[in-house]
């Protein structure tokens, strides 16, 4: 499946309309660390990936401007523990 991913920067998250259903990644941006603070897929739509993509998507564009993530969401967290390419961005 394929997941358009869109940045809306002024409400500070990563969205994807699938099935009529927003999907939203939110942060919130403190100097130069990107606490990722929700993951969120309508039940109607889980289970495809979208979350998944969110974060990565996020997570890539944290890395290309040099930001470092706090994962305040768990989605993200376990996210993060299973992609050991993205502990590297871990705020510490």
């Amino acid at each position: 499946m394929n997941i358009a991913v869109t940045h809306n920067e002024s409400r500070q998250r990563f969205e994807a309309t699938v099935d009529g259903q927003l999907c939203v990644c939110d942060y919130q941006l403190r100097g130069k660390v990107m606490w990722m603070t929700h993951t969120g897929v309508p039940p109607a739509v889980g289970g495809r990936g979208i979350a998944a993509e969110l974060v990565r998507v996020a997570l890539e564009w944290a890395e290309q401007r040099g930001f470092s993530v706090e994962p305040s969401c768990s989605y993200v967290e376990v996210y993060m523990r299973r992609h050991p390419q993205t502990q590297k961005l871990l705020a510490r």
